[in-house]
């Protein structure tokens, strides 16, 4: 594919995706959710050092907005859980990169 095929919208998105992914709670969030949905208040648990629950609920919003998350109400919980299937192979991609980068001297 030659770089001028590209659209311009999917840099914008993708730029989106990465940048919701920027976030060290947040990676976290995506890492608890890959193997089971779970509800806010197993997510406020999981971000202890981010017990607010505006916070966590933050954090929530920009995945979802990004399209990552789909929410789903039950009573009184809300339950969260991915929904990109390529999400796992970007992350280990991720690992795979983090450890091949070198740090500056």
């Amino acid at each position: 594919m030659e770089l001028y095929d590209i659209k311009r919208i999917d840099y914008d998105q993708q730029a989106k995706v990465m940048k919701a992914l920027a976030h060290p709670s947040r990676l976290l969030i995506v890492h608890a959710l890959m193997d089971h949905e779970l509800c806010v208040c197993e997510l406020r648990e999981l971000l202890q050092h981010q017990n607010n629950l505006s916070t966590v609920s933050r954090h929530l919003s920009v995945l979802k907005n990004a399209g990552l998350l789909v929410e789903e109400k039950r009573g009184l919980y809300v339950y969260y859980h991915l929904c990109c299937n390529g999400l796992r192979e970007f992350l280990v991609s991720m690992d795979r990169i983090v450890g091949e980068a070198k740090e500056p001297t």
